[in-house]
């Protein structure tokens, strides 16, 4: 069943790469529990078929990037992407992004979280395997507020700019 709105995200570890150590944290992947993620924060949570794809490299991650500023100034906490993808590709990713500190890119490797929220996308008959749907949600304390699933193939309401109008 996919998550909804009003829904508390289900427990889950992603893992996201470091190339420098940082508070804390070791050089390579590290484990990011959503529940340490979401607790008391508002994080805007997007997801996307893969990395270095078309669509996700020129319009979906520079959006957030992009926005960053008038993000943080609605009050939101964290932004972070999720793909099913390993930490060593959503770190390099990252890199080709520059997403810096301003967008967390989070892989799910295994599309356990990916399934657990209910928006897997099989891609399997294209050579891309299981993929995370494009989508995009506000979540409050683990609380989904505000979910924005696009149909297959479209990016039309889960950037930055729906999110943006979203929270007002």
């Amino acid at each position: 069943m996919t998550i909804k709105v009003g829904d508390r995200l289900p427990a889950g570890t992603l893992q996201e790469f470091y190339e420098v150590e940082k508070d804390g944290c070791a050089i390579g992947p590290n484990p990011v529990k959503i529940e340490d993620l979401t607790k008391g924060r508002k994080v805007v949570l997007f997801g996307l078929p893969g990395a270095f794809t078309p669509t996700c490299s020129a319009k979906h991650v520079p959006s957030y990037v992009a926005n960053y500023d008038k993000l943080k100034a609605k009050g939101v906490d964290t932004i972070a992407c999720l793909s099913v993808n390993d930490a060593f590709v959503m770190g390099a990713w990252a890199k080709d992004q520059k997403t810096d500190d301003k967008v967390r890119m989070l892989a799910d490797g295994s599309a356990e979280f990916t399934k657990a929220l209910g928006l897997e996308f099989d891609l399997s008959g294209r050579g891309l395997g299981l993929r995370c749907q494009r989508f995009s949600m506000l979540v409050d304390d683990g609380v989904v507020k505000k979910l924005n699933i696009e149909a297959a193939g479209k990016y039309e309401v889960s950037g930055a700019e729906t999110m943006l109008q979203q929270l007002g």
